[in-house]
C-alpha cells in the first residue's frame, strides 16, 4: 500500500496493534478504567499519525514549508557539512499535536541524504540543532539552485524516517519523511531568498511559503 495515498501513516500500526492486544487483556482481566485510558492513547497514536492531502502553491521559485508547527528562529548560519558558505535557516517546531509528515520545499533532485546520530535534547532548544540526531537532504532545484532540509529527533521522538534515496525525483510538497513524536525541521536557502514568514508563525508543511529564491 502506498503511504502517500492513506490517511493515516502505517507507522502507527506498530504501535497501535500491540495497544489494542494490551486493552483486550486488561479487558478480560476485568480493569476498565485502565482499558478506557488505553484507548485514549490508541486513538491518539492513530491521530498523531494523520496524512492529510496538501496542495502546494504552484509559484515558481517559492520555497514551502517541510513541517507542521511553529517558526522557533530565522538567522543566517555558516553551513559548511551539506552547502558550505553561508545560508538562510528557518527552523520550525513541531509539538506533538502536530501532523509530524515532512514535505519538501521546493521541486527538485535529492543529491546527498546524510544520517548522524545524536542526542534527544528538547527540540525547541538551540543546542538540538547543533547536538540532536538528525537526516539531512540537499535538494538541487531545476535551475540549479541547492536547498538543503534537517530532520532533527527531540526529547520524546527517537526515530527519524526517510522515505526517499539520492538522486530520487521530489515535487513541491511532497511527501519526503516523518519524525515521531516531536521534533523539528529547519530549511536552508540562498541568503539573497526572501523570507515570507517570521518567528512564532504558525506553518504547514507543503503549505505555507516561507521563502522565494532569486
Amino acid at each position: 500500500m502506498d503511504y502517500k495515498k492513506v490517511p493515516i501513516i502505517l507507522d502507527a500500526f506498530r504501535f497501535v496493534v500491540p495497544l489494542v492486544l494490551l486493552i483486550a487483556g486488561v479487558l478480560w482481566w476485568g480493569k476498565t478504567g485502565l482499558a478506557i485510558v488505553l484507548v485514549l492513547l490508541a486513538l491518539f497514536v492513530v491521530w498523531f499519525f494523520r496524512n492529510p492531502e496538501r496542495t502546494a502553491p504552484p509559484d515558481p521559485g517559492v520555497i514551502v514549508s517541510p513541517a507542521d508547527g511553529r517558526v522557533l528562529k530565522i538567522e543566517e548560519v555558516d553551513e559548511d557539512e551539506l552547502l558550505g558558505g553561508t545560508w538562510t535557516k528557518v527552523s520550525i517546531f513541531m509539538s506533538i499535536f502536530n501532523v509530524h509528515v515532512n514535505r519538501s520545499p521546493c521541486q527538485g533532485v535529492v543529491r546527498a541524504i546524510r544520517y548522524r546520530k545524536g542526542k534527544f535534547f528538547s527540540a525547541n532548544m538551540d543546542k538540538a540543532s547543533t547536538e540532536n540526531e538528525r537526516n539531512s537532504l540537499v535538494i538541487e532545484t531545476d535551475g540549479g539552485t541547492k536547498i538543503a532540509v534537517i530532520q532533527i529527533a527531540g526529547l520524546i521522538a527517537r526515530r527519524i524516517v526517510c522515505w526517499v534515496r539520492e538522486e530520487g525525483v521530489l515535487q513541491r510538497g511532497e511527501r519526503f519523511g516523518l519524525i515521531r513524536f516531536g521534533s523539528r525541521l529547519e530549511v536552508f536557502m540562498p541568503v539573497d531568498s526572501d523570507v515570507l514568514v517570521k518567528v512564532g508563525d504558525r506553518v504547514k508543511a507543503g503549505y505555507t511559503k516561507v521563502g522565494k529564491l532569486p
